[in-house]
């Protein structure tokens, strides 16, 4: 059985929640957008932090913190932004840090974005 996590991100037009728990275990895809449900403007740099504000956000809805992130999967749609996701990245996940993957790809559903982040975080007792 899984949980979903009450969040207060932009309300997803297809079906899926923010983040579920089940098992103790915090599932969940960010993407760079804002309140308003659009993508934010600024390249790679204001994606990869409005992304990592959304994951934070959601960790903290669901009574957990970065701390207790366990892995993510960052991807980008260009090699050189990750330079910047990882600059971006270290100011938000502290060591020690979750075990992580960086992965090219060609795209996303939505053609503005340039970076998204899957994420689990052990949350076994949040919520």
């Amino acid at each position: 059985m899984i949980q979903p996590v009450k969040t207060e991100l932009y309300a997803a037009r297809a079906p899926l929640e923010w983040a579920v728990i089940g098992n103790g275990i915090l599932f969940t895809a960010q993407i760079p957008i804002g309140a308003d449900g659009a993508v934010v403007d600024g390249g790679i740099e204001a994606q990869t932090r409005q992304t990592l504000d959304n994951l934070q956000h959601t960790l903290e809805s669901a009574g957990a913190s970065m701390q207790q992130l366990t892995q993510v999967l960052i991807y980008v749609t260009q090699r050189e932004d990750l330079a910047t996701v990882n600059r971006v990245y270290a100011e938000y996940v502290a060591a020690p840090y979750p075990n992580r993957a960086a992965i090219i790809v060609t795209g996303f559903a939505r053609e503005e974005m340039r970076v998204e982040m899957v994420a689990y975080a052990a949350v076994d007792g949040a919520v």
